[in-house]
C-alpha cells in the first residue's frame, strides 16, 4: 500500500485507488485501439480517411463540449456583473449563430469529401462474391484467363495493393458485413447485390464480423481476412482452383469412404469427387483454412472431429445436424481426411 496514501488515511487510500482504477481502464481501452479486428488501426486507404473523420469529429466534438461546459461553470459561479456579457446580443448572435454556421460549414464539406472517395469503383478490382448465410459465409471467386472458379467459406484472401471490390447479398435473413481495418458496413439483404470496394495496404490476418443481427449465433458469425503479398495471393488462387487431393494413406482413404457414406457430399462440395452439394459449405480445400465454424475454432483433426460428432451442442441453431453415431476411430478417419483436403 502506498506509504502516503496509509498517511492521510481513507480519503488518501481512496484517491490512490481511484487513480490507479483510472490508470488500468485507461491501458484497458489502448489495448483495443489496434489488432486484428480495430477501427482505430487501418489497414486501407479508405479506413484511414474514415478513421481521421472520426478522429477530427472527436476532436472538435471534445473542444466545443469543454468549451460549453467552462462557460456554463462560469455562468454559475462568477459574479453577475462579471458575467453579464454572457447575455448580451453580440454574445448570443457570435455564439449561437456565427460560431456553429461556421463549424458545421467547415465538417460537412469535409464528411462529404470523405464519403466521395470511400468505397468507389476502381478500374482493375479484383471481384468477389460474399453470400451471407445462418451462420457462416459462402465466398466465391469469380473465373478468369487463367484459373476457373472456386469457392471458400469463412475466408477472404486479398493481394495487398490492389483494389477488391465485394458483392454482397444474403440466403435467408438480412446480414452485415464489416471488415474493421478496411472501412465501413455494409447490409447483406437477400435479392439485392450491394458492393463495397476497398484495397489492403498491409499484409496480414484480420477479422470481419457480422455487424447486423441475425439470429441465435450472430455473435459467433466471424471470418478471416487474409492479405498476401500479390505473388503468394497468387500461389493460394491456383491452389484453390485445382480440384482436391487424393487421399494417401490407408486412414484417408477410409476418410473418404466415411464421408461418402455418410451423406456428406449431399450438402458439401468436393471438386474432383462425386460430392456436389451446395448447401453447406465447399470442402475441397477445407484443410487450408484457419478456422472453423465461422471462425470460432481452430482449424486441426480434433476441433473437425468435435465439430461433425456434436455440432449443435458447439453452436445450436446452425444448419448442419451432428453426427455423433460416428465411433472415434471413424472420427479420426473422417477428420483427418477432411483436414488433409488443402
Amino acid at each position: 500500500m502506498d506509504l502516503e496514501a496509509t498517511r492521510q488515511g481513507p480519503a488518501g487510500r481512496l484517491r490512490t485507488a481511484t487513480a490507479r482504477a483510472a490508470l488500468v481502464a485507461s491501458a484497458l481501452a489502448l489495448t483495443g485501439c489496434d489488432g486484428i479486428q480495430s477501427a482505430l488501426d487501418p489497414a486501407g486507404g479508405d479506413a484511414l480517411r474514415i478513421y481521421r473523420l472520426a478522429l477530427v469529429m472527436t476532436a472538435g466534438g471534445c473542444l466545443i463540449f469543454l468549451l460549453v461546459t467552462g462557460l456554463l461553470l462560469y455562468a454559475i459561479f462568477a459574479a453577475p456583473e462579471r458575467r453579464a456579457w454572457l447575455g448580451s446580443r453580440r454574445t448570443v448572435v457570435i455564439g449561437g449563430l456565427a460560431f456553429p454556421i461556421v463549424v458545421l460549414s467547415g465538417l460537412l464539406p469535409y464528411g462529404l469529401i470523405v464519403m466521395r472517395d470511400t468505397d468507389m469503383p476502381r478500374p482493375g478490382a479484383l471481384p468477389v462474391e460474399v453470400i451471407g448465410e445462418q451462420y457462416w459465409w459462402r465466398v466465391t471467386y469469380p473465373a478468369d484467363q487463367e484459373r476457373a472458379a472456386f469457392a471458400t467459406a469463412n475466408e477472404l484472401v486479398v493481394p495487398v495493393g490492389r483494389p477488391v471490390t465485394v458483392s454482397v447479398t444474403a440466403a435467408d435473413v438480412i446480414h452485415s458485413f464489416w471488415i474493421p481495418n478496411f472501412g465501413g458496413k455494409i447490409d447483406m439483404i437477400p435479392g439485392r447485390v450491394n458492393r463495397l470496394t476497398f484495397t489492403a495496404e498491409r499484409p496480414g490476418i484480420y477479422r470481419g464480423v457480422c455487424a447486423e443481427f441475425c439470429g441465435d449465433q450472430h455473435a459467433r458469425m466471424a471470418f478471416d481476412v487474409v492479405a498476401l503479398e500479390p505473388d503468394a495471393f497468387a500461389d493460394w488462387r491456383d491452389g484453390q482452383a485445382k480440384p482436391a487431393r487424393e487421399p494417401d494413406l490407408p486412414d484417408l482413404a477410409r476418410g473418404r469412404e466415411l464421408f461418402r457414406a455418410g451423406g456428406c457430399g449431399s450438402c458439401h462440395e468436393v471438386r474432383g469427387t462425386e460430392a456436389d452439394g451446395a448447401f453447406g459449405p465447399d470442402l475441397t480445400h477445407v484443410g487450408s483454412r484457419r478456422t472453423i465454424g465461422a471462425g470460432q475454432f481452430p482449424n486441426n483433426v480434433g476441433t473437425l472431429a468435435g465439430w461433425i460428432a456434436n455440432t449443435q451442442h458447439i453452436k445450436p441453431g446452425v444448419r448442419m445436424p451432428s453426427y455423433g453415431a460416428f465411433t472415434g476411430e471413424d472420427l479420426r478417419a473422417l477428420a483427418g481426411y477432411l483436414e488433409s483436403l488443402k
